[in-house]
């Protein structure tokens, strides 16, 4: 049960990291990073997104991938969840 609830914490951290739920248009998990597409990449907060975890993050265009390492499938379905 606790980790099921810092997954969610996470995800939560992450979702506004990446803008707001509303700014996600798409969200994949794939073995160690997100893969996203956002509506307003000037709206990801890379720094946010660090503080909630991530390794690093990639972004090109509205394509943004967040590497996070294996908690990236779990973490992509609590996001979708959110959605």
């Amino acid at each position: 049960m606790r980790e099921e609830t810092e997954m969610a914490t996470k995800a939560e951290k992450i979702v506004a990291g990446l803008g707001g739920i509303d700014n996600i248009e798409e969200v994949e998990g794939c073995i160690t990073r997100l893969r996203t597409e956002v509506v307003d990449p000037s709206k990801v907060d890379e720094a946010a997104l660090k503080a909630a975890g991530a390794h690093g993050v990639v972004k090109m265009g509205t394509a943004i991938q967040v590497v996070i390492g294996t908690d990236a499938d779990p973490i992509a379905a609590e996001i979708e969840d959110l959605m």
